[in-house]
């Protein structure tokens, strides 16, 4: 069933009124993008997507080989809003303390200080998350969920914005550990990345093929400004049939048959209420990013594959067959009717 409705505010002075301060809210997304442009080429839809969880308090787990400028997205992006940053690369080795920190006796006092980790930043790249064990992996859930640290008997909030990008190679299989569901799940998008256009390696070879240092970007926006930002997004009209779409996209995921999508025995595990809520704020995000103060299904369907390719487990059919999540995704997308 198709429903025709218009997915506006009701009222006409009330929409003007929310699109003036969504104007008003986002009159440094335009600069941001630009200044972004300058250092990475040919990456709009990564762009798009840290601004969107930057925006609603989000994660992202980036997907890519190694030399697609995976580090230098998050660090110009930090730098641009005048945030910390910090690089923690996993490898096999590591303690959940050269994550979060620890407590060190201090001999001159005779007593334990606490000594905070590199996840006190407000930017945090995991480079290569998948090479450290799951005890290691599971330090960062607090942090990513909570917004703050337990060392010892002691809680300490992280700054905010506090905002984790994870990498993994999808190539290297070998001394790797997959993340676990619970902790996959703790990420609000997975964007995958592909290589640039033969367009765009011509111009990443006359912006960086030279051994002169690339100047380091001024900041353009405040951490004030996105925080008045995030509060215009989340007061973004979302009509109630839009909200039963993105529903109705997620129930498909774990019952796809009851709505007309047959692939029922391709799939083994579906995507959790917390992808309901990411689907949400990510729209949301979106709608905002595009000027606009309410959300279409098109905001909706645009974030749903990144919101749910990692939430989505085939079975061993599908495997087979030669399907994945992606694949299974795109379907029900393909499939389930758009209000």
């Amino acid at each position: 069933m198709t429903f025709e409705t218009e997915n506006h505010p009701p009222a006409a002075a009330s929409q003007t009124d929310a699109e003036r301060q969504v104007s008003e809210a986002s009159h440094w997304i335009h600069p941001l993008r630009g200044e972004i442009g300058r250092y990475l080429i040919g990456q709009s839809d990564l762009v798009d997507r840290l601004l969107i969880s930057l925006l609603v308090k989000g994660h992202i787990l980036l997907e890519g080989v190694p030399g697609l400028a995976k580090t230098l997205a998050l660090k110009t992006l930090a730098s641009l809003v005048n945030a910390k940053f910090n690089r923690i690369q996993f490898t096999p080795d590591m303690l959940p303390a050269d994550i979060v920190g620890t407590e060190i006796y201090d001999p001159r006092e005779a007593r334990f200080r606490v000594k905070h980790g590199p996840v006190f930043a407000n930017f945090i790249l995991a480079d290569e998350i998948n090479r450290a064990p799951a005890k290691v992996q599971s330090a960062l859930l607090e942090a990513m969920q909570e917004k703050q640290v337990t060392i010892g008997e002691q809680t300490f909030p992280l700054p905010s914005p506090f905002f984790v990008l994870a990498t993994q190679n999808p190539l290297e299989q070998e001394g790797t550990y997959p993340l676990p569901e619970a902790q996959l799940d703790r990420f609000m998008m997975k964007v995958v990345m592909d290589y640039p256009t033969e367009d765009e390696e011509m111009r990443v070879l006359d912006l960086a093929g030279t051994t002169e240092e690339m100047p380091v970007p001024q900041p353009i926006v405040s951490l004030e400004a996105i925080e008045q930002a995030r509060k215009v997004v989340n007061g973004l009209y979302l009509d109630e049939k839009v909200k039963r779409y993105i529903v109705k996209l997620v129930h498909a995921t774990r019952r796809p048959d009851e709505y007309g999508v047959h692939i029922a025995p391709l799939i083994r595990v579906g995507a959790s209420p917390r992808a309901t809520i990411n689907l949400a704020l990510a729209s949301r995000a979106h709608a905002f990013l595009n000027g606009r103060a309410y959300v279409t299904p098109h905001d909706v369907k645009n974030v749903a594959m990144d919101v749910l390719r990692h939430r989505v487990t085939v079975t061993y059919e599908a495997e087979a067959e030669g399907l994945n999540s992606e694949q299974i995704v795109t379907r029900i997308l393909d499939e389930l009717p758009v209000p």
